[in-house]
């Protein structure tokens, strides 16, 4: 099984982009990954055609070879840009293999240890009333868990002021949803230590299943502080490119949720070492999944392999999106994506679909947040 080509494709996806790469060999089987480093897709697509000739030509199968290869054979070791274009193409290593040898992913990372895994989806709403109310209509549906952000006044984010927000937000969902759905919150890295310690106190007594990016991620050793004086379960680890960036919030017990990205953080081959760090100092996987058809299934397989798992984002249903150039996708059902027992991931790719004018790539930038006073912040 040699790898005779590597392509990407940067697809406009009706609200946003997305980024994937298709695997080809010489057996006429082929792998389909994808990256997410989202906003950034034209930068990666040329990562994987710088990295496209270390891959040709050898066998596909090499998965850990072929990620050392590719992550150490420039001298420099890869940043977000080039590690997000490793993670597309090891995710798509990982799916050809499956494919050849005719079995899902998951059963080679050590096979099933759940039957079903459970997700959260993004909720919406304005106000605390909008924001209840979409939340009861999603326990409704049958989800399990509602997670929401850190509010902001249209381009206008106050920190202190958005904890306000946020308290009140809270505590409506707590009251519109009763005690046996999950909460979470994410602050999206928006807040400085100060603030992010007053919004953990203050939204304890509603039980947040946990706080997402309290903090910026630059400088993991503030969650030092921060874990001082909190009482609430932190989750961190969404903009990490590999698992060194992880090695302090884990070996220090900073958080209690792993929030890795298999689309940033190389792919499955890095994942999967994390993993299996983060169970050792029994941190759960909430895996980050914001983006495709691809990355959804590739959490999938990672979280029914993985016996430190929580929970699974699953910001849109399979099949919502993208649906002619992945005519199969993963399975949803009741707040659960399903196994499936197709090899590989279980996806489809259709190449002639993807190349339609519809899906051609639209170039844009990440919305901009700032302060009252004309300073930038997080978004």
């Amino acid at each position: 099984m040699i790898i005779t080509d590597v392509k990407p494709f940067a697809l406009w996806g009706g609200n946003r982009n997305f980024f994937f790469v298709k695997v080809e060999t010489d057996t006429g089987e082929y792998g389909i990954g994808e990256g997410g480093l989202t906003w950034r897709e034209m930068a990666c697509l040329e990562a994987v055609n710088h990295l496209k000739p270390l891959l040709v030509g050898e066998d596909a199968g090499r998965t850990e070879h072929l990620w050392q290869l590719m992550f150490r054979g420039g001298f420099f070791p890869a940043d977000k840009v080039l590690s997000s274009a490793i993670a597309a193409i090891d995710i798509a290593l990982w799916d050809l293999k499956g494919k050849h040898l005719g079995v899902p992913v998951y059963e080679l990372l050590g096979g099933k240890v759940r039957d079903r895994v459970v997700c959260y989806p993004h909720t919406g709403g304005a106000t605390p009333q909008e924001i209840a109310e979409k939340s009861k209509r999603l326990q409704d549906e049958g989800w399990k868990f509602v997670r929401f952000g850190l509010p902001s006044a249209g381009e206008i984010l106050e920190p202190s002021e958005a904890v306000r927000t946020a308290v009140k937000q809270f505590e409506a969902i707590r009251n519109a949803v009763g005690e046996e759905m999950e909460i979470l919150i994410d602050v999206h890295t928006r807040l400085d230590p100060p603030d992010a310690i007053r919004l953990c106190r203050e939204v304890e007594p509603f039980r947040p299943y946990f706080v997402e990016d309290p903090l910026r991620s630059e400088n993991m050793h503030s969650f030092h502080q921060v874990a001082r004086h909190v009482a609430v379960p932190l989750a961190a680890g969404e903009q990490f490119a590999t698992k060194w960036e992880f090695r302090e919030l884990i070996e220090e017990d900073l958080i209690q949720y792993c929030r890795v990205d298999l689309c940033i953080c190389g792919g499955i081959t890095e994942a999967r070492k994390v993993a299996g760090w983060c169970e050792t100092h029994y941190i759960a996987l909430a895996p980050h999944n914001p983006l495709g058809p691809v990355s959804a299934a590739a959490c999938l397989h990672l979280d029914l392999a993985s016996s430190n798992f929580g929970v699974q984002e699953l910001p849109r249903a399979p099949g919502s999106l993208l649906r002619d150039v992945f005519p199969v996708q993963a399975t949803f059902e009741d707040g659960y994506l399903l196994p499936t027992e197709a090899p590989g991931l279980g996806v489809e790719f259709d190449e002639k679909a993807a190349s339609r004018p519809e899906y051609a790539y639209r170039a844009g930038q990440a919305p901009r947040l700032r302060r009252r006073d004309g300073s930038f912040t997080n978004w």
